[in-house]
């Protein structure tokens, strides 16, 4: 009988570590790793460093390249399929290999469309460009899959993105991404960081603090991304020029536990340890929910943002509630002071967060649910019904209706972020908590072949000697993991029963599965599972601006007397945006949605962000931060004025603007006659829209 309880043998630890290190070419092996991991290295950036970019030559490219230029990065060159000639006074190759030839690159900055990127990394691993940096969103999951498979078998090129705002050395002068340069300034600070915006707005802040910055990682916010906190944070520690370190993580993998774990050893065996300021975003996101970013949500037995503050406290690092706070922070601790402040939870372990410190509710770390059909935009959830009909066309069993999953266990195919491996989850309880739940990672490129059914009933607590439990179990995850690969899922999440016939048998009794939507959206894959959305159980709200690249998420109430989520907000960028609705709960307000924008903010997408949020009739403030980069801070304020003036609108506004552009955009704001109010500081215009908010109410 299939229990809820977990006794993890020793053949079982066995297993499951030779499972981590052991394994074909693809996916398994230390020795392989070890290989990529040895082109950390060539993160190290500079002025030696020269860069060309494939798809050089288009409308993005060579803005970015000019810009690139004139700031002083060492762009030799760029390539474009079947073509060689010259623009912008650099020469054109017609494939990388040839431009490896000719232009001898140490790094490349691909800059095509999302469709085009995967086969434009490839190329670039194939001849071997020692550091690939992919900006483009929305790059099909399943493509970076085969990529990651590609990279663990080479000792030559490391990847950075996909997602990502890209790499800059501000001391070198070298940009390979679209970093808004007035931010940065040679200087002592490293930042290290899954989001953009966070990033911008960390170097912000230590740019006003008289920090400048050294080099900025951005790992970028992709499910599998090809550089981790843990790797960025190799190189900052060993580079001469960083004097501090910046970490900005979110929800979603486990990036940030291995970032505390590499820290902690740091501290250990380095007499003088450079100081370290963190922070993560999505405190307040609603579990289940993906906050924007691809990879920022939690799959099953991955820690909280609570977790992972815990984990950072725990190697001695000081978080931060606002990446405004980072520059003020690292400079107290370069000076030999202990930063304390609002805002600010320094060591020593143990410390609690409470509200008006950093508001971290305790939550258990993710298992999901199966029965949560919940959808959004950057992927597609299945109902149950719909899930049981595939389940079923692919012939796996599925329990009969009068089934009572009273003691059913975890089954899951999905992907394990640390190993960047797809992986079976497999647990003895549906909700028991991480402790229960072990990963098996496979190769992506053998699917089941190679997976080994007998550890997997043994972390099942079935009989693996009983060739008819074997068989059955073998069924199920040979059949999840084919539908995983052939349907392009990220989530293939089940709860088994045993069958009540006499023979023993195994069924499937519940099940949530998750699609990648960028299969369709940009490799125009999966037509067929795009079709099953079922729309009608989806919020309307969320469905009208999606077409416009916005995110809209609407978040809950609060369970306290007086909780009513009443202010509205707009951000561009998913990690700002999460970072907002967490800073507010911190300041004692509550968000009523979380709203991103996209990084490219226009005033069509501010105005038809204030109609969905103004749809929520608890609204009755809404508080627009914006972090100028590729948008400039003056063309965000009159987009904000236009808005409001076509809408007619009667609720109070307050308008945050940094980054580029920030005194003219303030200007533009507070000279407009209207009800909108115009702040520099944070906390100064999160008290503003928490006091309009509660009077209205």
């Amino acid at each position: 009988m299939i229990r809820s309880t977990l006794h993890v043998g020793p053949r079982a630890k066995a297993i499951g570590q030779a499972r981590r290190t052991t394994g074909s070419r693809g996916f398994a092996s230390s020795l392989v790793r070890h290989n990529y991991d040895s082109t950390i290295k060539n993160l190290k950036i500079g002025s030696h460093t020269r860069v060309m970019f494939q798809g050089l030559t288009g409308k993005q490219a060579t803005a970015n390249a000019k810009e690139s230029l004139q700031w002083g990065t060492n762009i030799v060159g760029g390539v474009r399929p079947g073509f060689e000639g010259e623009h912008l006074g650099l020469p054109v190759l017609p494939t990388v290999r040839r431009a490896m030839e000719v232009l001898k690159p140490d790094a490349t900055g691909i800059y095509v469309a999302a469709h085009q990127a995967a086969a434009a990394i490839e190329e670039a691993i194939e001849a071997e460009v020692p550091l690939v940096v992919a900006v483009a969103e929305h790059i099909p999951l399943h493509d970076m899959i085969r990529i990651h498979a590609m990279l663990k078998t080479q000792t030559k090129s490391r990847l950075v993105g996909a997602n990502s705002p890209g790499i800059i050395s501000a001391t070198g002068k070298c940009r390979i991404g679209f970093q808004p340069l007035p931010c940065f300034i040679p200087g002592k600070v490293g930042i290290v960081a899954r989001s953009g915006t966070l990033s911008y707005e960390t170097a912000g802040s230590t740019l006003r603090s008289g920090l400048g910055q050294s080099i900025c990682i951005g790992v970028g916010g992709d499910i599998l991304p090809g550089t981790s906190l843990r790797d960025g944070l190799r190189v900052l520690v060993e580079d001469g020029d960083t004097e501090a370190i910046a970490l900005v993580g979110e929800i979603g993998g486990e990036a940030e536990i291995d970032a505390a774990d590499f820290i902690k050893d740091y501290r250990t065996r380095t007499e003088k340890p450079k100081p370290i300021a963190a922070i993560i975003g999505g405190i307040e996101a609603v579990p289940g929910r993906i906050m924007g970013h691809a990879g920022a949500f939690a799959l099953p037995g991955e820690p909280s943002a609570q977790d992972k503050i815990k984990a950072l406290q725990a190697a001695n690092c000081t978080i931060v509630n606002h990446p405004s706070r980072f520059g003020p922070v690292l400079k107290s601790m370069l000076e030999g002071s202990a930063p304390s402040a609002y805002g600010v939870a320094s060591p020593p372990v143990g410390a609690g967060f409470q509200r008006r410190r950093i508001h971290t509710a305790i939550r258990r770390p993710n298992v999901s649910s199966a029965g949560n059909g919940t959808q959004q935009r950057r992927s597609i959830y299945l109902t149950q019904s719909t899930a049981f009909d595939l389940l079923r066309q692919h012939g796996l069993p599925v329990a009969d209706s009068t089934s009572t999953p009273d003691e059913g266990c975890l089954l899951a195919v999905t992907l394990n972020r640390s190993t960047r491996s797809p992986c079976i989850v497999a647990s003895t309880s549906t909700n028991g908590g991480a402790r229960k739940l072990k990963r098996f990672d496979y190769d992506y490129t053998v699917g089941a072949e190679d997976v080994d059914i007998g550890a997997i009933a043994q972390q099942l607590e079935l009989d693996a000697s009983d060739e008819g439990i074997i068989s059955s179990l073998r069924t199920i995850v040979t059949g999840l993991v084919t539908l995983f690969a052939e349907k392009e899922a990220f989530l293939l999440e089940t709860q088994l029963i045993a069958s009540k016939s006499s023979a023993f048998s195994i069924a499937i009794a519940t099940a949530r599965f998750g699609f990648d939507d960028a299969a369709h959206r940009s490799g125009n894959r999966q037509a067929d599972i795009q079709a099953l959305r079922d729309t009608s159980v989806e919020d309307p709200a969320e469905i009208e601006v999606e077409k416009h690249g916005i995110v809209y998420v609407k978040l809950p109430n609060g369970s306290g007397e007086g909780e009513i989520a009443n202010i509205g907000t707009l951000v561009n960028g998913a990690g700002l945006a999460m970072n907002t609705v967490d800073a507010l709960a911190h300041a004692g307000g509550r968000a009523a949605n979380f709203l991103d924008t996209g990084g490219k903010a226009t005033s069509e997408t501010v105005k038809k962000s204030f109609e969905v949020i103004l749809k929520d009739p608890r609204v009755k403030c809404v508080f627009v931060n914006i972090f100028g980069g590729l948008t400039l801070g003056d063309m965000i304020a009159r987009g904000i004025i236009m808005a409001f003036r076509d809408l007619n609108m009667s609720v109070p506004v307050v308008v945050r603007i940094r980054g580029s552009n920030e005194k003219e955009g303030q200007q533009i704001i507070a000279e407009s006659g209207l009800p909108l109010f115009a702040f520099d500081d944070f906390d100064e215009a999160a008290g503003k829209a928490i006091e309009l908010a509660n009077a209205a109410s």
